[in-house]
């Protein structure tokens, strides 16, 4: 009886030890979420920001461009100037969208704490075995 005993109260503290490991390593990796959490929502916040005035700066730019260069050049080639000035901005709108793709490609969410809770699960299955 007293060997069970032993035996039965070692495992019951090696089990408390595992589950309080595993709870206060869940408590780093949740800490860890949420900063990385409100680091991409700063960083999103800040991207879209810079995007508007971005934006709104390159039209207001683009429009003032086009009205000078059409009261410029209308007496020389009405068809030519439209014509340039609708390649020049389509071409611009193309290498954009290109750029838009590639970074919604390359665009990885909370790559620490992905990383973090694969280590973490690496190193659990290497305990376990």
């Amino acid at each position: 009886m007293d060997t069970t005993s032993r035996i039965s109260t070692s495992a019951a503290s090696s089990v408390k030890s595992i589950v309080g490991r595993l709870i206060a390593m869940a408590g780093n990796r949740f800490g860890l979420l949420v900063v990385e959490l409100q680091e991409e929502r700063n960083l999103l916040l800040h991207t879209i920001m810079l995007g508007l005035g971005i934006a709104t700066l390159g039209l207001l730019g683009s429009m003032t461009l086009t009205a000078t260069l059409v009261v410029l050049f209308w007496d020389h080639s009405k068809l030519l100037l439209l014509s340039v000035l609708t390649l020049i901005y389509l071409c611009g709108a193309s290498i954009l969208y290109r750029r838009l793709i590639s970074l919604r490609k390359n665009w990885r969410v909370i790559p620490s704490t992905i990383d973090q809770l694969r280590k973490d699960r690496e190193c659990l299955d290497r305990e376990l075995s």
